[in-house]
């Protein structure tokens, strides 16, 4: 039998409105269907090798925030080349405060060239990246704590982002700040979401059940092998909705499987321009069967 899971829904910025938007998540929060919303974090359309229409996620999750009271809220994820990691740490906390302690930091270490290089943004080889990631994961946590939220602060030995009598004031609401869930898939980055995640992401596009298994047992090993509990550890997995009543029951049925594979989370993507009606139909059609099935 299927462990119960949490369901969130997921409209990333890509070829849509304001209104539409805006319109949906107002949906969103009404429906009742939903654990949690989330979207992407481009600059650009990330289909694309160059251009297409895509908001800035941070601000536009900021502003959608009060559609959905109640709801956890993330990104599936932000690129960590975007944002110096203080800067990321001061949004999340305004996010932390705004929904109450129900902000999510979803990061990864970034991969488009097509949002780096037009705009003069360092994209160095993957092996920094991941170095970047987790340094900056290692800030988060700094600035997250008790200890940042009064003088003399927080010091922090690190390469990239060090930090001397840093503060984070006001803090965040939620104790320890808002969870880090970590967005790699090779090895490196499966083992830094064990060493120091608080979750880990699937992502939608060509992952299915047996990848989502296999990285899902190499972090459960990193746990151990920490002396980590992974009672506390989210396993998030994307599916995508598609635009058509065929989609969403093979979406249904890979979110069970998911789930039956040891998701906690699962984030059902629809490509936002279906607007309100398109996620009554997600709601209807694979949301609440789904909870049905696995609780």
């Amino acid at each position: 039998m299927p462990g119960s899971a949490r369901i969130g829904f997921k409209t990333s910025p890509q070829e849509v409105d304001w209104a539409t938007l805006d319109a949906t998540w107002a949906a969103a929060g009404e429906l009742g269907a939903f654990d949690s919303g989330w979207m992407n974090d481009h600059l650009v359309h990330q289909d694309r090798e160059r251009g297409g229409p895509s908001y800035e996620a941070l601000t536009l999750m900021a502003a959608l925030a009060h559609r959905v009271p109640g709801l956890s809220l993330g990104h599936a994820v932000l690129s960590n080349t975007f944002r110096h990691p203080v800067v990321l740490a001061k949004a999340a906390t305004v996010l932390d405060n705004v929904t109450g302690g129900r902000f999510i930091v979803g990061l990864g270490a970034g991969w488009h060239e097509g949002e780096h290089v037009p705009f003069g943004i360092d994209m160095p080889a993957i092996g920094e990246r991941i170095d970047r990631l987790r340094s900056a994961v290692r800030v988060l946590k700094a600035l997250f704590s008790p200890a940042a939220a009064k003088l003399p602060g927080v010091d922090l030995d690190d390469r990239f982002y060090p930090l001397r009598g840093a503060t984070n004031e006001p803090p965040p609401v939620r104790a320890g700040g808002p969870p880090v869930w970590l967005g790699g898939q090779k090895p490196r980055g499966l083992m830094l979401a064990g060493e120091l995640g608080d979750g880990w992401m699937l992502p939608a596009a060509g992952e299915g059940v047996p990848e989502f298994g296999e990285r899902r047992d190499a972090i459960l090993r990193t746990l151990d092998a920490g002396g980590r509990d992974p009672a506390g550890f989210s396993f998030a997995a994307q599916v995508a909705t598609g635009e058509s009543a065929k989609d969403r029951r093979a979406a249904l049925a890979l979110g069970r499987a998911f789930v039956e594979a040891g998701a906690t989370d699962v984030i059902l993507g629809m490509p936002a321009r279906l607007g309100p009606d398109g996620l009554r139909r997600v709601a209807r059609e694979v949301a609440e069967p789904l909870r049905q099935a696995v609780g």
